[in-house]
Parts: C-alpha cells; sequence; structure tokens
C-alpha cells in the first residue's frame, strides 16, 4: 500500500505553479454554481490542461436517484461544452450510479477508472489535481479501487462546512458531503492529499445577485445568456436576492492561491452523524479560510467577456 511521508504531502499540498493537469469531478445539474466553474476552468487552459470531466451523482428534488442524477449532469456538461465550442467526445465520462455508502464500496463507472488511467499517467512531481465539486463517491471509488494513486494526486474538494461551523446552526449537512458520508470518510482517512474548500463559514461569502449577472454574464454569447438563464431561475423573487456560486472556490484555488488563503491543518476524523472531531496526530491537509469573491468573479467576467469578443 502506498504511504506518504510529511514531507512528501507537504509538497503536494504546496500550490502548484505553471501549467497543471486537472480533472472535474461536477454534479453539475444539482444546482447552478457547478455550471460556473466548469466554464472558468475551461476558459482557463493557459493555466489548466483539462484531461476529463466526470459526472457526478446526486439526489434531491431534481433527481429520483443518485443514477438519474449523474445522468443529467452528464447532460448539462455536454450543454456547456457545446456553447464554449469545446467537443466532449473523449472528455466527458459518466459517473457512479450509487454512492459508495458507509460499507466503503468502491463503484463501477467509466469516470472511475479513467481517474485511475490518468492518475497513474502522472508522477509525485507532476500530479493530476481533482477539482471535486460534487458528492465524492467517484474519487472515493478511485481511492479505494487503486489506493496506489494517493502519491499521484491532489484532491481538491468543495465539501462540508468550515471546521468551527456551529453545530446547532444546519450542523455540517452541507449537500456534497451529507450525499455519501462513507465516501468522504474514505477521502480523509485514505492518506491522499487534500485541499479542503468548505461551504458554510467560507464559500458562503462567493455571492452574486441578478443585476450583476445581467450586466456581466448574460451579453456575452451563448454561454453567458445560458449561465444567466440558469442563475435566474434558481429564484422566482429576485429582490434584494442573493445566490451562492459555492464551486467556483475550488477552481480557484488552483488559479491563484492567493484568492482563496489556506492553512496546513491535521485531516479531521468525519463521524457518522456528520460531525468534525479533530486529532492532533492525523496526517495534514490545506484548509481554505477564506475567498476573495471580488477577485475571482473579476477573472470569471474577464475571460467570459475576452471568450464572446474572440
Amino acid at each position: 500500500m502506498t504511504t506518504l511521508g510529511n514531507e512528501q504531502r507537504l509538497a503536494l499540498l504546496t500550490p502548484p505553479k505553471g501549467k497543471v493537469r486537472v480533472v472535474l469531478d461536477t454534479d453539475t445539474y444539482n444546482e447552478i454554481d457547478d455550471q460556473f466553474a466548469l466554464v472558468q476552468m475551461m476558459l482557463s487552459r493557459d493555466r489548466f490542461d483539462v484531461e476529463a470531466i466526470y459526472a457526478a451523482p446526486f439526489l434531491n428534488a431534481r433527481a429520483d436517484s443518485p443514477g438519474q442524477g449523474m445522468e443529467m449532469s452528464y447532460e448539462e456538461i455536454h450543454r456547456l461544452l457545446d456553447r464554449i465550442n469545446v467537443p466532449a467526445d473523449g472528455l466527458v465520462h459518466r459517473g457512479v450510479t450509487e454512492y459508495v455508502g458507509f460499507e466503503k464500496k468502491p463503484r463501477e463507472a467509466a469516470a472511475v477508472d479513467h481517474m485511475i488511467e490518468r492518475a497513474r499517467a502522472g508522477s509525485p512531481e507532476d500530479p493530476l489535481y481533482i477539482i471535486a465539486i460534487g458528492a465524492i463517491s467517484n474519487v472515493a471509488s478511485a481511492l479505494l479501487k487503486a489506493p496506489e494513486i494517493i502519491d499521484r494526486v491532489v484532491v481538491i474538494w468543495l465539501g462540508g462546512n468550515a471546521l468551527d461551523w456551529p453545530r446547532s446552526f444546519k450542523k455540517n449537512a452541507e449537500f456534497n458531503l451529507m450525499q455519501d458520508i462513507g465516501g468522504a470518510q474514505v477521502l480523509f482517512d485514505c492518506g491522499v492529499p487534500v485541499v479542503l474548500v468548505p461551504a458554510m463559514g467560507v464559500t458562503s461569502h462567493l455571492i452574486s445577485n441578478v443585476p450583476e449577472i445581467e450586466k456581466e454574464v448574460e451579453p456575452h454569447g451563448a454561454i453567458g445568456a445560458f449561465l444567466a438563464q440558469r442563475f435566474k431561475e434558481y429564484s422566482t423573487d429576485h429582490f434584494g436576492w442573493s445566490k451562492e456560486i459555492w464551486d467556483m472556490a475550488a477552481v480557484a484555488w488552483l488559479l491563484e492561491p492567493e484568492w482563496t488563503p489556506s492553512i496546513i491543518v491535521p485531516t479531521p476524523i468525519l463521524t457518522d452523524t456528520i460531525g468534525w472531531e479533530t486529532d492532533s496526530s492525523r496526517h495534514a491537509m490545506r484548509y481554505v479560510r477564506y475567498v476573495d469573491r471580488d477577485a475571482i468573479l473579476r477573472d470569471f467576467f474577464t475571460k467570459l467577456r475576452d471568450f464572446a469578443n474572440s
């Protein structure tokens, strides 16, 4: 079994310089933020060598089962890529249709096998950065199926709430985490380098509103109109309303670490009741504590405008 020494782990957790290899794991149709994150990543090809986009499962009012959620996300990824003129063939892969769950059982999917293949193609000096912005089931399945890849990947996960978020307020019931608690336990316990980007208390600051979207997004081509439509559809009452675009923060950590200041902390223990427990002897992870909302959105608006005018 592959293990990482502290020096090697810290090297992998150091924000990289130059162009990096990335894959995106996304429950794209679950909400509206994945769409913005995906487009920002795809419009940052000077920074990212995008090797794949994986559809992740989800279950909520939009989907009757995790598998249906995955399929709806798969279709949404195609709609987005079509509007930015990126061929989906060979790039987009279907993910698992079931959660890993408390039994810690890897699930089979094209996305899982492709993720393992791309991880094995790298090295500790040239790791694969897995930007995960949905339930962690695809990633956990890959780590369970091929545990030897932990020294050649870094997982950047938008999941859970801040480690000090009061349990009396919504507990730790963040959507990505509570979809597959067992899968998240695999992520935190297996030793893979993790950059944790929390939701409430950190990326809850990354918000926009309809007037801003209408001004800075909607006029800019088919993709701008589509993203604005998705944003405005999310609420029927826009007066005084703003919306978090959480998932952009995970992409932003790789784009410019100064936009998402982070620290090294021991990886928490995730309990079955979705609580955080601390143990100072645990292996290290990188923990994002703040997001520069203005810098992240300014980058996105600029790239979207330049793409539409190109």
